[in-house]
């Protein structure tokens, strides 16, 4: 148990640092949207750092990193693309012109540190799932996290190449996605996301504490579904695009599932 909390304590300095790092770089640039980039890319960083400070089963230490890596580079490269093609994101816009007082340090409270400690506890599984050296075996659980896990790369990925396509086609503008993936759920990209991290933890609750990591994929769910995610967008949407209070009632929220009839 001390290794687990050596490693915790030193990985959440390691994240702290790198958001008052992207803090500095953002006061130049007058701009704080490349932050939902790193949360991918600070999710894998954090499952590096553990892989090469822990003692842990080499196979699953491998197998966790490997599906974190493909998860989070994947996704944080394809934000900061976007970030780059679509400009300051307008969430952050609105936040930052509530600041009172010197906007750099309402920044550095309000969007980097406070997000240090979410990042953190999202990725649990990918840190607790490496330390402990038993079982020395994978097992049934870890099969079924890596499925699990791959499903939700899979709904990731093309769920977000086929709204960039959507996106990208003049004949669509103003118009509601309800093609492909999101036939079937409203929400592809964040169902992929959540699947990924049960399927680690999934990975990681064979290990002696790795269950205890359980508060990483609750917390991102909870994110995705009620917090910051599909709420906070759809609400948006639905004051932006007339046919979307159709695409609800027709349309699955979260869970892929076949749309009801007209």
């Amino acid at each position: 148990m001390t290794e687990t909390l050596e490693i915790l304590v030193l990985n959440f300095a390691i994240i702290v640092g790198c958001m008052v790092l992207l803090w500095l770089i953002s006061i130049p640039l007058k701009d704080v949207s490349f932050i939902d980039s790193f949360w991918a890319l600070g999710c894998v960083l954090l499952a590096v750092s553990t892989y090469f400070l822990s003692s842990g089963t080499p196979d699953r230490k491998l197998l966790i990193l490997a599906l974190t890596a493909a998860w989070g580079l994947r996704l944080g490269g394809y934000i900061f693309w976007r970030w780059q093609h679509e400009g300051a994101d307008g969430r952050y816009v609105a936040l930052l012109k509530k600041a009172q007082g010197n906007v750099n340090l309402f920044s550095l409270r309000k969007v980097f540190l406070l997000q240090a400690p979410l990042l953190w506890i999202t990725s649990l599984p990918a840190q607790m799932g490496q330390i402990p050296a038993e079982p020395v075996s994978l097992g049934v659980l870890a099969a079924i996290g890596t499925a699990l896990a791959l499903v939700g790369i899979f709904f990731e990925t093309v769920g977000d190449w086929q709204l960039a396509r959507f996106k990208n086609d003049p004949d669509n503008h103003g118009k509601v996605m309800d093609r492909g993936l999101w036939r079937y759920t409203r929400h592809p990209n964040y169902f992929g996301d959540a699947c990924v991290w049960w399927g680690i933890f999934l990975v990681a609750a064979e290990t002696k504490f790795g269950f205890l990591s359980i508060f990483g994929p609750l917390f991102l769910t909870f994110t995705l579904v009620k917090w910051s995610g599909a709420a906070l967008l759809e609400r948006r949407m639905k004051r932006s695009r007339p046919g979307y209070e159709d695409y609800v009632r027709r349309t699955s929220g979260f869970l892929p599932w076949p749309p009801k009839k007209a």
